[in-house]
């Protein structure tokens, strides 16, 4: 897949004549993207965002960190955090933004280090594309993390796309493609997850993990915290 998300990034913190960021998707028209989102800080952040770094504790490690705004801020809060992205020049911002510690990797694919905080904003937990592959994501957490540790992110419930009428042929309703449109090139389409709340629980729960709900904007949008289940047997 193209790094084009990377590259609207690159482009804008470098002001290398920044274009608008298309989402095509398989719901509707497309949507621009601002890409100045990347760049926000905390007076910016929604309070769920806000929320989630607040729980932040231990070592962290920022799962699809983006341009790096959420690392940032916690390493600025004394936080010994790594800002992880698969993407080369998302990981290259991040460091010249001044991100102490970053890691350019897919997230499936690492084993290098345990973290007391996995951290997913902006729907990072989307990554997984579906719930077949949320409950392999939730397995190699598992790996990540220190005794005691958590997973935190945030997600939505987007019934209301389908005005009451769910997909009635077995596919999870959550569970869209989209695709990356930027300067005449596109990134290939991908799968992207939104998981309600009570899909959610039902999935963590069958592998191991207590699901607690950390905030909820009173619409769609929540903040979830897993812990493992055998780690709350300990404490």
């Amino acid at each position: 897949m193209s790094d084009v998300l990377g590259r609207a990034i690159w482009d804008y913190y470098h002001k290398k004549k920044p274009a608008k960021l298309w989402i095509h998707n398989t719901y509707g028209p497309k949507e621009e993207m601002p890409v100045e989102v990347y760049f926000r800080d905390t007076g910016n952040m929604p309070p769920l965002e806000v929320k989630a770094m607040a729980q932040c504790r231990g070592t962290v490690l920022d799962i699809g960190a983006g341009a790096g705004s959420h690392a940032l801020y916690l390493q600025q809060q004394g936080l010994d955090v790594t800002a992880m992205d698969i993407s080369p020049s998302a990981a290259k911002v991040m460091a010249d933004r001044g991100v102490a510690q970053v890691v350019q990797a897919d997230i499936f694919l690492y084993t290098e280090k345990k973290f007391d905080t996995l951290l997913l904003l902006m729907n990072g937990i989307g990554l997984a594309g579906s719930i077949t592959k949320l409950r392999i994501f939730l397995r190699h957490a598992k790996k990540l993390l220190l005794p005691g540790g958590q997973l935190v992110f945030d997600s939505s419930d987007i019934a209301y796309l389908y005005e009451d009428k769910l997909p009635a042929n077995g596919t999870y309703y959550g569970e869209l493609a989209y695709e990356y449109a930027y300067k005449g090139q596109k990134s290939g389409w991908f799968n992207w997850l939104y998981v309600d709340k009570a899909t959610l629980a039902q999935t963590a729960l069958a592998e191991g993990w207590d699901t607690e709900i950390l905030f909820d904007d009173g619409a769609d949008q929540y903040l979830a915290k897993l812990t493992l289940a055998v780690d709350r047997q300990q404490f």
